[in-house]
């Protein structure tokens, strides 16, 4: 009888998020094979102390300050549990000496250092975040070469794009075509986009996700940062990154090689699929947590271009692409402010993509020869869109 694999260990930094939900879903149907040993979030740590007792996890982390003090005086952590807070403690478990993988599902850039960290330790990288390869894709790419580290997709887009392309030689690939829903407006009147409520933006057709991310589904913002972030992954030029309209979300991508032929990843709107890909690669098992498409029954798949007066985002964050430095960097931090401002019930919906471009205006752009030059653009780019947010050309027609 053959000996069993040893279990992968995962630590999970953005436990209760959707995505980590999903990732609890498929670790606790694997539990033969995958063992969780680390978990983290920003504020919900009466939810991780649940998921701490569920996995037996003995290191927990605390993004925030205030959350943290209170996680420590809560008392509702199983014993022997060890609390880490802040950036130091994300960094902590990150870096954890039993742990195999970590899945970097956090929002924005608070990810970025405990990444870099669990790189430099030589842990593999399972990447759920976009904005650490929009913000820092150079330094993130040239540090997993240094430390011989894998990255391996989580995004659903991302995770089909390398699982069609293994094999294949990247100058063989003429382009890379990721698939958009469309979000929940890409049937709406034009005209009626003015009017537009957060209850209406966070209806996402197909998809459950956390409400950034489903208003960026809307605006194609999020569409616009998996580009980037294909480019990085994938050692590709801008042009050959594209977008396409797929509003079953059943075609995750498709990868157009040079002598013509097409191939295409397909698999239900569910983050179980590419989540168990990427914990288990190069292995496959079934996924019992959702089911399979049935192709017996009558379904279609169509395809549609992207209409630019719908979703300037999308050419918004192209245009940072192509222009490369820290245009991109800025097309981020801009947009999770006004996306921020959005949601709170401050700024229209049509707003959201003047502020990303009077700011994308508005910064000088270089090419940044350290980290630290990055995080400052990260920082200036937040305060011009502060700034920008209710400025007359901002709610101009």
């Amino acid at each position: 009888m053959a000996t069993p694999a040893p279990k992968r260990r995962i630590v999970l930094l953005g436990a209760t998020g959707s995505i980590g939900e999903s990732t609890l879903r498929v670790i606790a149907a694997h539990r033969d094979r995958l063992e969780l040993v680390g978990i983290a979030a920003n504020g919900r740590y009466q939810r991780l102390a649940e998921i701490a007792r569920e996995f037996n996890v003995k290191h927990v982390a605390v993004f925030d300050d205030n959350s943290f003090l209170a996680a420590k005086s809560a008392d509702i952590f199983p014993r022997g549990t060890q609390l880490h807070g802040g950036v130091a403690g994300l960094t902590t478990i990150a870096t954890l000496a039993e742990a195999d993988t970590v899945l970097v599902a956090v929002v924005g850039t608070a990810g970025l250092k405990p990444a870099l960290a669990a790189i430099a330790a030589k842990k593999t990288l399972a990447l759920a975040s976009k904005e650490l390869l929009v913000l820092a894709g150079k330094f993130v790419m040239a540090a997993a070469r240094e430390h011989g580290v894998r990255l391996l997709p989580v995004d659903s887009e991302h995770n089909a794009v390398f699982q069609c392309l293994e094999g294949h030689h990247a100058s063989d690939v003429r382009r890379l075509v990721l698939t958009a829903s469309g979000g929940a407006f890409r049937d709406w009147p034009l005209e009626k986009l003015s009017s537009v409520r957060v209850a209406d933006a966070l209806k996402h057709p197909n998809w459950s996700m956390g409400p950034k991310i489903t208003v960026d589904s809307a605006t194609l913002a999020n569409k616009g940062l998996e580009l980037i972030e294909a480019q990085w992954l994938f050692g590709l030029r801008a042009e050959q990154c594209q977008a396409v309209l797929h509003t079953q979300s059943i075609v995750h991508c498709l990868v157009e090689f040079r002598d013509g032929s097409m191939l295409a990843q397909l698999c239900p709107p569910s983050m179980t699929f590419p989540i168990q890909h990427a914990l288990l690669y190069p292995d496959r098992a079934p996924c019992p947590t959702d089911d399979p498409l049935n192709l017996e029954k009558k379904f279609s798949l169509d395809f549609r271009p992207v209409e630019a007066a719908r979703y300037p985002l999308l050419g918004l964050a192209q245009a940072a692409m192509a222009a490369g430095g820290v245009a991109p960097a800025v097309f981020n931090a801009a947009n999770e402010v006004a996306v921020a401002e959005f949601i709170a019930g401050r700024l229209p919906f049509l707003a959201i993509s003047r502020v990303v471009e009077q700011s994308l205006a508005g910064m000088k752009n270089f090419e940044p020869t350290t980290l630290d030059e990055v995080l400052q653009a990260d920082a200036e780019a937040r305060r011009l869109a502060h700034q920008n947010l209710f400025s007359p050309a901002s709610f101009s027609r």
